[in-house]
């Protein structure tokens, strides 16, 4: 059994030990920078503790941690990762992120090059690239290598379809297969448009659009936004799900409203576990047995969803916006638990800056993943600002523009 590393709450008194009042105060705001250092943190924390019990049901992590994860642990099959299927070669674990966090920076260089707006053109001429030419450390490998052998073969689709077959970058995602591959890496894009949900969705829906169809790209689209509307002052778990809800369609928007009526009434995840779970099982293609989807799964419908970001925006308000509760219970949920954690935490983060994500499971994740997680928040930040600034000049000119064209009205 692999122990695991649980920080302690600060917020709880141990016995013993003497403890001095404080004054209630009232938290800052969290500002832009804050929101997005934390929203990446969030992400990178989620996936590293998420990662070594990926495709595993509730019920087997139990048995084989003796309890619920509560921090980071090392690999499922012990020493044994290199080689043990079905997760060989990938050492999993330890604090290791994943391919999610990989392609999230690897869209945040995307967007230090472009420094604005990004469509499926930028895909095919800015991220299939990165993919492809850019070496950086993979954890998962104990190796600098290119992020193209490491990623997966709905995201390898994209420099098929994009470097080798030239197709037209906003039809690029048709025909790939149909699940969380482009919605997990979507953070940046909500961050970009912070408070803007709807500006979030058209712009992850557009460049999404090269890597995905179907209701993959819905949740590309519906997860930016979520990101986008956990920044705005005073938001809260409610207001965020409500801002998806808002904008989300068919199976993905039912998919939501399924879960987070299951969620009601829970505080905790260990209860909402399976409620969860079953109210998303409708809309879910993979079925029961993660690791044996059914010939339907993964395909092209107006009547399914992924089950990655209902499940994340379930657990944001089974956990009441906290960042433990919320991404544990991601965790624990198993199955695709590293890509739910990584949403969760992004929301999180988002919602309350950096102070949310516990600063001992960062840091042992930028040490054991050798990853500077502060300097893609800090970049961000930057192409932020400008491209704020430039959509308030055009939205300036525009009012002007219509101004003169309606100054004869009567």
């Amino acid at each position: 059994m692999e122990p695991t590393l649980d920080v302690p709450d600060p917020a709880v008194h141990t016995p013993g030990t003497p403890s001095t009042p404080t004054a209630p105060s009232t938290p800052a705001v969290p500002t832009l920078d804050d929101r997005i250092t934390g929203s990446l943190l969030g992400a990178a924390v989620g996936d590293a503790l998420g990662g070594p019990v990926e495709g595993y049901t509730p019920e087997q992590i139990l048995e084989r941690h003796g309890g619920r994860v509560t921090g980071i642990v090392g690999p499922w099959n012990g020493d044994a990762w290199r080689t043990a299927r079905p997760i060989a070669p990938y050492h999993k674990g330890d604090g290791h992120v994943t391919d999610d966090t990989l392609m999230t920076h690897t869209l945040i260089r995307v967007y230090e090059k472009v420094r604005g707006h990004l469509d499926a053109y930028a895909v095919a001429d800015h991220l299939v690239p990165e993919l492809m030419n850019s070496p950086v450390w993979i954890p998962e490998l104990e190796a600098e290598a290119l992020p193209l052998q490491r990623i997966f073969l709905a995201e390898k689709w994209i420099v098929t379809r994009l470097h080798y077959g030239h197709v037209d970058p906003r039809e690029a995602g048709s025909g790939n297969i149909v699940n969380c591959g482009a919605a997990m890496y979507m953070a940046p894009v909500g961050l970009v448009n912070a408070a803007n949900p709807r500006a979030a969705y058209a712009e992850a829906l557009d460049l999404a659009g090269a890597h995905q169809s179907s209701y993959g790209r819905e949740a590309a689209g519906v997860f930016a936004a979520a990101v986008a509307a956990a920044c705005v002052p005073g938001a809260t778990p409610a207001s965020v799900v409500e801002a998806a809800l808002s904008l989300a369609k068919d199976g993905t928007e039912a998919a939501i409203e399924a879960v987070a009526e299951a969620a009601a009434g829970h505080t905790d995840f260990e209860t909402a576990l399976a409620p969860l779970r079953r109210a998303v099982a409708p809309f879910d293609t993979v079925g029961p047995d993660y690791r044996a989807p059914s010939l339907g799964a993964r395909r092209p419908s107006r009547l399914h969803a992924i089950e990655e970001l209902p499940i994340a925006l379930g657990m944001l308000l089974v956990g009441g916006g906290d960042f433990r509760r919320t991404v544990l219970g991601a965790v624990n949920y198993g199955r695709d638990c590293d890509s739910i954690a990584t949403m969760a935490g992004a929301i999180v983060g988002a919602l309350h800056g950096e102070a949310a994500v516990p600063a001992e499971w960062a840091k042992r994740v930028a040490e054991a993943s050798r990853l500077d997680l502060q300097a893609p928040a800090r970049a961000l930040a930057g192409v932020a600002r400008e491209v704020f600034a430039r959509d308030a000049e055009a939205r300036r000119a525009h009012e002007s523009a219509f101004a003169a064209l309606t100054s004869g009205d009567r």
